[in-house]
């Protein structure tokens, strides 16, 4: 079996929730893409990052079915794992730094899959969700507090893959807070949290807590 890690990302305030991600830091052990999505699939993660060059930060991301250019959690993640400036994504390179208890990442919102966000009235009816049909990926989001730029938020893949919420989204976090060009405290799925701040020139950042689970 191949060795990685379980990371569990964008943890709430105790440390609990937060979404759990799997990163092989040698991905020497498994170079080929079909090896790679096999063990991606065999895991189960929303995300499994495969690590090509430790030094440099060159990562690989998969979820079950499909591997991604870019991807908000896998990033924050695998950059605090590896105590890293940067890594290097085949959607671009991404800014990352450590700042007490939160990692941050920097990208840019275009980098980020496509997402359906999806706005509520309130926080209850986006609790109330029922899962959605499969085929749209969608962020279902409402203020909790406007002016504090707090929000709640879940979200549905709708892959069809067996991840049928996602606890914590960082990719769809950073197109929300491109969208509204305002900084975030995004409270997601049971109890995750998600900060945000838009940068000059068309970044945002995006941290949250990470704890090494095995």
């Amino acid at each position: 079996m191949t060795d990685y890690d379980v990371l569990r990302v964008f943890c709430g305030p105790d440390g609990g929730y937060g979404n759990e991600l799997g990163v092989v830091r040698e991905g020497s052990v498994l170079p080929e893409r079909s090896d790679r999505q096999a063990l991606a699939a065999k895991l189960g993660f929303s995300e499994t990052v495969f690590v090509d060059d430790p030094e440099r930060g060159v990562i690989d991301i998969y979820t079950p079915t499909l591997r991604l250019p870019f991807a908000g959690h896998p990033c924050v993640g695998t950059a605090w794992l590896l105590d890293v400036p940067e890594l290097v994504t085949p959607a671009g390179v991404v800014g990352a730094r450590l700042d007490g208890e939160f990692s941050w990442i920097e990208a840019r919102a275009e980098w980020a899959p496509p997402r359906t966000l999806r706005q509520y009235a309130t926080p209850a009816e986006v609790d109330a969700l029922d899962e959605p049909p499969p085929g749209e990926w969608i962020y279902a989001w409402a203020w909790e507090d406007e002016a504090a730029g707090r929000v709640r938020a879940r979200a549905f893949p709708g892959r069809d893959d067996g991840i049928d919420e996602d606890e914590a989204t960082g990719a769809a976090a950073i197109l929300l807070t491109d969208r509204l060009g305002r900084a975030l405290n995004i409270t997601q799925g049971k109890g995750s949290q998600i900060l945000t701040a838009p940068q000059p020139h068309g970044w945002v950042e995006v941290g949250g807590r990470v704890f090494l689970e095995r």
